[in-house]
């Protein structure tokens, strides 16, 4: 199937992909490569004296970037001025990073007590946009690059296929 982002994909692959050799050359170097860069990291953690500094920071940064794809865009600075009080930031899109890096904890936090499904994006989804939501029943509109104006992906348009 060739993608074109001007066009629902609706022919989202299962997982674990079926007709992929998973342990390939490739992928088992890729493999190697990554352990080695995580024992980097390891090493590099270690002369943290306080790493939750890290790992706190990490969903923050995470939440500022993903924030910026959908045009909510905020400074590091106002997410750390604001981070223990998502609730009085004062401007808009610092409240909507900040939901969107609690939203992410809740959800990797619910996986330990239920698989990854609908629901936890449904829960995800509506703590971040700071209302009940639902799986969406219509189309959603195309994502676009402003800059250029250039559509770069076109979600799925159907529940079942979305909820499957």
């Amino acid at each position: 199937m060739n993608y074109d982002p001007k066009k629902p994909y609706n022919e989202i692959p299962g997982l674990p992909p079926k007709d992929v050799d998973l342990e390939c050359k490739e992928i088992l170097k890729k493999c190697i490569e990554a352990r080695a860069a995580l024992e980097g990291l390891k090493v590099a953690g270690d002369l943290i004296p306080n790493q939750t500094v890290l790992i706190n920071i990490i969903p923050l940064l995470e939440a500022k970037d993903s924030s910026e794809i959908e045009n909510i865009v905020t400074t590091t600075d106002r997410l750390f001025q604001y981070a223990d009080a998502e609730t009085t930031a004062t401007d808009s899109p610092t409240k909507e990073a900040l939901r969107y890096r609690t939203a992410l904890f809740n959800g990797y936090k619910s996986l330990t007590t239920k698989p990854l499904s609908t629901a936890t994006a449904v829960d995800v989804c509506s703590h971040i946009l700071g209302m009940p939501m639902d799986i969406r029943k219509t189309a959603a509109p195309a994502l676009a690059n402003d800059r250029i104006g250039q559509i770069i992906y076109t979600p799925p348009v159907g529940e079942n296929i979305i909820r499957e």
